[in-house]
């Protein structure tokens, strides 16, 4: 054993031993940090809200040449839907342009239209009409005070007995609340009923709950004091509050494990919290890292929404594993030897011994790695083939429960105009001189539009084109004959934009763009597709060069990357089955079959590579732990699995409940991202953990550790900093086993040779 280490511990080891020796100062710190970032954000936090512009694409610019060149077409418009069941809505002519007047008086309205005087915003059979107000901001994220004025303006309407109900993005800020909370505390409930069956102790039960809450509830204060200054997406909280509690109680939950093993091997407390901050406490370290990492690839993708995402997900995640190395050990510290005293079984730590049923499962996958391998890529591939037919889209109201008022408006749309309706496509032409000064001109021109657009397959019908004030825009309204959901919409945006609007302006000076909100969200799907494979690459090499430096192994490091590949692929898999082919989603309160929604997959990607590298530092760190000592990669592959089974599957049942209890949520988008990470979890700690992994190092034998000398040189040291773990062997060359193990880890070698 490297002499130097032993007499001077690590910073870890250092951080660990003193959190332990002063326990009530660092509690005092995060109770402190707690209040006051609760209190600030209570008194400064702002609010969420969905925005899906893009600078620089065809459609934020036909948006922005709007703004500047027609009156009260700029800001956020939101239908509101008007109908009656018996008589036409033009018998409310009254209550109308009283609701309308009173509207237009509201705060943060820009402009509202009176469908009686609006082509095309009464329905065919005149039981239904559109109003249409545009707000200074997203109406999603006003206050929700804000509602109530709105039902007193439209008050008058429904006293004259006309139904009155609030399409998006009104409509989401009358929408009943997610269920967060609720989740929360299933999640919460799962990890006590877990941990105090897994580990009988009922103060190591709580140790990891109390990290996890505590560290959960500052980030979401901090999360909600940038809020105030940054764009967040709706998702946002739920996604890190999602994150922050599963990888909290996982953290903590490997930390109070590997200190009571030294604990029940005679360690000293403080220095049992010492030794568990250097070795677990370094392997949480480094998997929040790559966690954070794979969260913070999502900015190259170059989309303010996709970066800010996974900016309060990440953000989650390093509070998380901050909590884990400070305040986990000072809790160790407090409890000492009494963390097993309450127990309603007999406490229990690590697994050591050949008997153990994990060193035996080890055994039988060493005698047949080949057929565990390919049976495993096998059950992933199954699961993957969904994968060919996803289609990527946005997810509206259609999809949502018909008690909101933004679905019910979608219905009234849908039956009143066409489900065309609820996507209208705005074609704005940019004219050049010429057109602006001839009259002539511009009408030959809207004309020639006009039966373009009205010829092309998928278009129900056309609007005239209307000259802006200043003749600089002619603007005209395309109705398609689908949904907004459906695929031939797609279509037809990229017909109109690629090749009609091109076409029909083709040497006439003018440039046209296709714009609105159905516009924009095929632009953003368009956009993170194209982005997609970066991501992909920028996040794997990235966690494979972390993981090359920290095992110091390119195959260890490469193998963990190539099969987080194929379990998010089975992952991605079940998420099209269930919510694009409809298979079992309407148990998840999904009404209809949706696209998957156009930013789920690259979130999932970064979260569920991130997640898988989680269990996989954490089996490694053991496996390695081993070698070292040994020098015998069967014996560290069995010994790693065996020692960490039982703490991963306990914490991957907590991880799994806790995104699972998010399919209680009103949004379609966090129930998809709530069903992929559930699932990859599983994946992740059965197929991967259980066959691939052990198979997988097996086959590869000694070439595990293999490690060229001139990379060895290149590539930065980091101490693994505990006496575990043992020396470091030559590049290229095997270690010679040490005499001395370290307590409570001790393995058995058995049959695994």
């Amino acid at each position: 054993m490297n002499t130097q280490s032993a007499q001077r511990p690590g910073l870890l080891h250092r951080s660990g031993h003193w959190c332990a020796r002063h326990a009530w100062r660092v509690v005092a710190l995060w109770v402190l940090a707690l209040v006051g970032l609760g209190l600030a954000n209570h008194t400064w936090g702002g609010s969420y809200a969905d925005s899906f512009s893009l600078p620089g694409t065809s459609t934020q610019t036909g948006a922005d040449l709007l703004t500047a060149h027609t009156t009260g077409s700029g800001g956020t418009a939101s239908a509101i839907v008007i109908t009656t069941e018996e008589g036409a809505v033009t018998d409310h002519r009254a209550a109308i342009g009283t609701a309308v007047a009173d509207l237009g008086r509201l705060p943060d309205v820009l402009s509202v239209t009176d469908p009686l005087t609006t082509p095309g915003a009464v329905s065919p059979d005149g039981g239904t009409a559109q109003v249409t107000v545009r707000f200074d901001g997203n109406p999603a994220s006003f206050d929700p005070a804000y509602l109530a004025e709105v039902d007193r303006a439209v008050e008058p309407l429904r006293a004259d007995d006309v139904t009155v109900e609030y399409g998006a993005p009104l409509g989401q800020l009358a929408s009943p609340k997610s269920a967060d909370r609720a989740s929360e505390a299933i999640g919460l409930a799962v990890a006590v009923l877990v941990l105090l069956i897994g580990f009988g102790s009922v103060a190591a039960t709580g140790l990891p709950l109390v990290t996890a809450v505590i560290g959960l509830a500052v980030s979401l204060s901090g999360l909600g004091l940038l809020a105030g200054h940054f764009g967040f997406a709706q998702a946002a909280p739920t996604l890190a509050a999602m994150m922050g509690l599963g990888v909290g109680i996982d953290y903590a939950l490997f930390l109070a494990t590997r200190y009571r093993a030294l604990l029940h091997a005679g360690t000293e407390p403080a220095e049992a919290v010492g030794r568990t901050v250097a070795t677990s406490g370094r392997a949480v370290l480094v998997a929040a890292a790559t966690v954070a990492m794979a969260l913070g690839g999502l900015c190259a993708s170059g989309v303010g929404f996709i970066g800010a995402l996974g900016v309060a997900a990440g953000l989650s995640v390093l509070v998380a594993a901050a909590a884990s190395v400070t305040l986990t050990p000072a809790l160790l510290g407090l409890l000492g030897r009494r963390i097993d005293r309450f127990h309603v079984r007999e406490p229990v730590a690590e697994p050591t011994g050949e008997a153990d049923v994990w060193h035996r499962w080890a055994v039988r996958v060493s005698r047949r790695p080949w057929l565990f391998l390919v049976s495993g890529l096998l059950v992933l591939g199954v699961l993957a083939v969904p994968v060919a037919s996803m289609q990527l889209g946005h997810v509206d109201a259609g999809a949502q429960s018909t008690s909101r008022t933004d679905r019910r408006a979608y219905d009234l749309i849908t039956e009143g105009f066409g489900p065309g309706a609820n996507g209208p496509l705005t074609v704005v032409t940019h004219l050049d001189s010429r057109h602006v000064e001839s009259e002539s001109l511009r009408q030959d021109l809207a004309a020639s539009l006009r039966r373009d657009l009205a010829a092309v397959p998928g278009v129900a019908s056309v609007t005239p084109p209307v000259p802006s004030p200043d003749h600089a825009l002619i603007v005209t309204t395309v109705v398609p004959t689908t949904g907004p959901q459906d695929a031939a919409t797609a279509d037809l945006i990229h017909t109109l934009q690629d090749e009609t609007v091109p076409r029909t302006l083709s040497g006439t000076g003018a440039t046209g763009y296709v714009t609105g909100t159905t516009a924009a969200a095929q632009t953003f799907t368009d956009t993170l597709a194209a982005k997609l494979p970066l991501i992909i690459a920028v996040v794997v090499a990235a966690a494979f060069l972390l993981l090359l430096t920290v095992f110091r192994s390119p195959l260890v490091a490469l193998k963990a990357a190539v099969l987080n590949l194929f379990s998010i692929a089975a992952a991605y898999g079940v998420v099209v089955a269930v919510f694009q082919w409809g298979w079992g989603g309407a148990l998840l309160g999904i009404t209809e079959k949706v696209p998957v929604e156009s930013y789920v997959p690259m979130m999932m990607f970064a979260i569920v590579f991130g997640l898988s590298m989680d269990y996989e530092v954490f089996l490694l760190s053991r496996i390695r732990e081993t070698w070292l000592r040994y020098g015998d990669n069967h014996l560290a592959v069995a010994t790693g699995l065996a020692a960490t089974a039982r703490v991963i599957t306990c914490a991957a049942l907590i991880m799994t409940s806790v995104f699972l209890a998010f399919l209680l949520s009103t949004n379609v988008a966090v129930k998809m991202l709530a069903l992929g990470l559930g699932v990859s979890v599983v994946i992740d700690a059965t197929v991967v953990r259980l066959l691939l992994v052990p198979a997988s190092m097996y086959l590869l034998g000694r070439a595990n550790w293999w490690l060229p000398g001139w990379l060895d040189r290149f590539l930065p040291h980091l101490d693994p900093e505990g006496p575990a773990a043992g020396p470091e062997p030559a590049a290229g060359s095997d270690p010679a086993p040490e005499t001395g193990t370290e307590p409570g880890l001790a393995p058995a070698r058995g049959d695994l040779r």
